[in-house]
């Protein structure tokens, strides 16, 4: 596993200072990273001019430009430049908006209902223990996972940082990041654990051996209960005597590598996000092969966001890309591994 993916220590070491109430100099320092992500993925994902809201596009256009995060559209609808931290919250809420409007909306606090967390199993890994456990995300719905807990967590009074290490799309699911699937290129947990940190694995839902009934439990897609069902796994790590509250990471290989930036979207308490080959701009994913948007193919799978398919052929409107994603993250930490010669994500 390369070495700056696992890396995290320092980062946490730098979250204090971002959880400050904001300031001039913090104001400042948000408004430069939005930028600094504007330029970085313009280049990595592609400007795309032409599609609707980009330069080229008509007037009237609904859709802002995914590689112009500083934009903004006010009460009236006019575009405006982004020149204030209150001007680009409201461009965060439209990239918020653009998200739940394909993926459903966020439950609301009354699904957040005790965790009631059981232990299944436990196992000595040497210098860490291995948990595998279900939890309550919500009223009806018990999320496997598996909770690595080092020793020295559990020997020192001084709290530890807790992640969220999501799996790939894999058919042993959550096993293959702790160890248990055959792979050792993909045991993030396993080394984080080693590493000090408090790592929490839970499954994604419609794969390996959680299958939860979405359409009965109220969602519009398997991307939504996962980012949920995240929520309440960070919920979890916060229960827990040992873990430090309120700051978190979140590191993700392909699937993974999405749901942590979806996750950490939402919810703020992710204070450092890693990615690996988990995106592309969806302009660009298969080259626009048609058939990849079909019902059930590719991005419109009921496990992730069905209403994609809606659509096919016309890209350009899809509310929200991952440029804006991205940006959304600003000021917090992103590592992005995106190599050459992605199978899935360009």
């Amino acid at each position: 596993m390369p070495e700056d993916i696992c890396s995290l220590g320092k980062w946490f070491a730098a979250e204090a200072a971002l959880r400050r109430p904001i300031g001039a100099a913090r104001r400042a320092h948000l408004l430069t990273a939005v930028r600094r992500t504007v330029c970085l993925f313009a280049v990595f994902l592609g400007t795309h001019a032409g599609a609707r809201g980009e330069p080229g596009a008509p007037d009237d256009s609904r859709r802002l430009a995914r590689t112009n995060l500083l934009t903004y559209r006010d009460k009236k609808g006019g575009v405006l430049p982004v020149k204030s931290v209150r001007d680009w919250q409201k461009r965060r809420t439209e990239i918020l908006r653009g998200m739940r409007e394909v993926m459903g909306p966020l439950p609301r606090e009354e699904k957040r209902c005790p965790l009631d967390v059981k232990t299944e199993e436990e196992a000595d890994c040497g210098d860490y223990v291995r948990r595998y456990l279900t939890y309550a995300s919500e009223p009806g719905s018990r999320v496997p996972a598996y909770l690595l807990i080092p020793n020295s967590a559990l020997n020192k009074k001084a709290k530890t940082p807790g992640l969220l290490c999501l799996h790939q799309t894999h058919r042993l699911g959550q096993k293959v990041v702790v160890g248990l699937g055959d792979s050792p290129n993909d045991e993030y947990a396993v080394e984080l654990a080693r590493r000090g940190y408090v790592c929490l694995a839970p499954a994604y839902p419609l794969l390996a051996n959680y299958n939860p009934d979405l359409k009965a439990l109220g969602y519009q897609s398997g991307t939504m209960k996962a980012i949920w069902d995240n929520i309440r796994g960070l919920d979890l790590l916060e229960s827990l005597p040992f873990v430090k509250r309120g700051r978190f990471g979140v590191i993700g290989h392909s699937l993974g590598g999405h749901n942590a930036i979806f996750t950490a979207v939402f919810d703020q308490r992710v204070q450092v996000i890693v990615s690996s080959c988990g995106f592309d701009s969806f302009l660009d994913y298969y080259r626009g092969d048609p058939d990849v948007w079909k019902p059930e193919h590719g991005w419109c799978q009921t496990r992730y966001m069905p209403k994609l398919s809606a659509y096919g052929g016309r890209l350009n409107d899809i509310p929200f890309d991952f440029h804006e994603l991205i940006g959304a993250l600003a000021p917090r930490n992103v590592f992005v591994s995106a190599p050459l010669g992605d199978a899935n994500f360009q």
